[in-house]
């Protein structure tokens, strides 16, 4: 008789396009998914993927299996999620891939109490900075900071995301406050780069109106986490989110300047791909991270108190 478990095994391996990478995904070894799909094979009477060293493609056959696979996997869960969902109970797995600062951040760390609080919930955690195919890779929840008009998704807010211009005091007072938003050209600014990258212009909005400036600086990295080393070492100014800077601002170890200009930025959204059913457990995940936000961030209110007290110097002097 067949396991349905080894048509998910063969449907994950066939959209990912990679023994290993499924194994990855499904946390099994490549020679487990290699001999689960070998088996499937056998039961079937028909070769459904073309292997190679490095990847594997559907034969003719493969495709036509994947295709009634996946609607058949479907279906599985709808019946899955209606009766968890007459049982008030959420349960089942859920992928969410998030960018690797924040996750690390803001997501892991309340993962043990999210489990703990709904054991029959399994959390798969992918972070990373790579931007990935939410439908190809099969993720159920997506953490964005980012224009939504990009993406055809279902989304719900789950936090503001304002950013500020800040630096460590040690920079500060070797290199002066910067009291208009066109000083920041004279100063060394330290740029996330990558392909797509817009942060070698930084836009303000100021009381009246906004500016963009081609700032520059002899430091860049494609990693947001770098940069906030760099700026905590006093290398220079950072254009960072209150979510990674939040913390170093209370404890003086960074201070906001230009408090009266405030950078663009985009919320933090959870989002959902359109046409699937959204199980409960889903959703279950979306309102608790909403939840341990709140309407105001916590990594916005630890900073506020010192921000404020704070605006004297970065309007005058260093600190």
């Amino acid at each position: 008789m067949t396991d349905v478990s080894d048509w998910a095994v063969f449907a994950r391996t066939a959209e990912l396009k990679s023994l290993s990478a499924a194994g990855r995904d499904l946390r099994l070894s490549a020679a487990v998914i290699s001999n689960r799909i070998a088996k499937l094979e056998k039961l079937l009477g028909v070769r459904l993927l073309n292997r190679t060293t490095r990847r594997v493609n559907l034969t003719e056959e493969g495709q036509i299996f994947y295709q009634h696979c996946t609607r058949i996997l479907h279906e599985i869960e709808l019946i899955e999620t209606t009766i968890g969902t007459r049982s008030g109970t959420p349960k089942g797995a859920i992928t969410v891939t998030a960018p690797a600062g924040f996750g690390r951040r803001h997501i892991a760390p309340f993962m043990p109490a999210f489990v703990e609080k709904f054991p029959e919930i399994r959390v798969r955690l992918h972070v990373t900075d790579r931007m990935t195919d939410v439908i190809a890779e099969g993720t159920d929840i997506a953490i964005r900071i980012a224009d939504l008009r990009a993406y055809s998704f279902i989304a719900k807010k789950l936090a503001s995301n304002s950013r500020a211009v800040v630096a460590a005091p040690s920079y500060l007072e070797k290199h002066g406050v910067p009291q208009t938003p066109q000083d920041l050209l004279k100063h060394n600014c330290l740029l996330l780069r990558f392909p797509g990258s817009e942060q070698f212009q930084w836009t303000l909005q100021g009381p009246e109106d906004s500016v963009t400036l081609p700032v520059s600086g002899n430091l860049d990295s494609d990693n947001g986490e770098v940069l906030l080393d760099w700026c905590l070492d006093g290398a220079g100014l950072a254009l960072k989110s209150m979510w990674e800077v939040g913390e170093h601002i209370r404890s003086g170890a960074l201070h906001p300047v230009l408090p009266d200009w405030s950078p663009s930025g985009h919320a933090i959204y959870a989002i959902y791909p359109h046409g699937r059913l959204m199980p409960p457990r889903v959703r279950t995940f979306i309102d608790y991270l909403a939840e341990c936000y709140g309407p105001k961030p916590y990594w916005e209110t630890d900073a506020s108190a010192n921000a404020d007290a704070g605006k004297g110097q970065a309007r005058g002097q260093a600190p």
